[in-house]
């Protein structure tokens, strides 16, 4: 047997199921692990839109001070 992860649009997810649920053999494992809620989502896009460039940390630069702090 092999296991088989497929990422399918909201409005499709429905008939996606219900199609599998009628295969035998078959195991429908629901998790929605990585799932943000929408609230989230617009408060994420909020600070986005209302970041000034002073805001923004340079990757390597956090990474530096990182490491060097906790001697990775």
């Amino acid at each position: 047997m092999r296991q088989l992860t497929v990422t399918i649009p909201d409005d499709f997810y429905e008939t996606f199921i219900n199609f599998f649920k009628h295969v035998p053999e078959v195991t429908i494992d629901d998790e929605n692990i990585c799932e943000v809620p929408l609230w989230q989502q617009e408060m994420v896009l909020e600070r986005i839109k209302n970041a000034k460039p002073e805001d923004y940390v340079d990757a390597r630069a956090s990474l530096k001070k990182i490491k060097d702090k906790y001697g990775f």
